[in-house]
């Protein structure tokens, strides 16, 4: 665990010039894929990843809080997206059997179908936009490290 004094040390030009596009990267790359799906496909980002990780769960089915936390957005805003995913057959809201009183929200075949039929176009962006930047790159030692960033009580490794 770094020290307060090293902590207040200013940073250095290359960790500046990184925090910088980090911040840049975290504003762009979510716009360019969501304008990349909805162009291609019709579907925002704001409705494709919420069906990405009910079609990854057990039964394709979440809690609509821990489906909130996954997509990373407040539980009264994953409610308004699970609302509209409803409106289209997309996605099924059921009371929880663990405990009868939180809600699910579970991923109908219709929006698997729709899930999958918008995959091809949120590959080729991401692949474009992002991956194909890091060729060469060790991903596995990348990605631990941002998942470290991401969850900071596993401290900084």
């Amino acid at each position: 665990m770094p020290s307060d004094q090293q902590l207040l040390q200013p940073l250095t030009p290359s960790e500046e010039a990184f925090v910088r596009e980090l911040s840049r990267v975290m504003l762009a790359l979510p716009r360019a894929v969501d304008a990349d799906i909805v162009r291609e496909a019709g579907l925002p980002l704001s409705e494709y990843t919420p069906l990405m990780h009910l079609s990854e769960a057990p039964g394709k089915a979440m809690r609509m809080s821990e489906l909130a936390a996954a997509c990373s957005i407040s539980l009264s805003g994953m409610t308004r997206v699970v609302t509209r995913l409803e409106k289209q057959g997309w996605v099924e809201r059921t009371k929880s059997a663990r405990d009868g009183r939180g809600w699910n929200a579970a991923l109908t075949d219709t929006g698997l179908a729709r899930l999958e039929q918008a995959w091809p176009a949120f590959l080729v962006s991401v692949r474009r936009h992002l991956v194909d930047h890091f060729g060469g790159q060790d991903l596995t030692h990348l990605t631990a490290t941002l998942r470290r960033v991401a969850t900071p009580e596993a401290g900084p490794g």
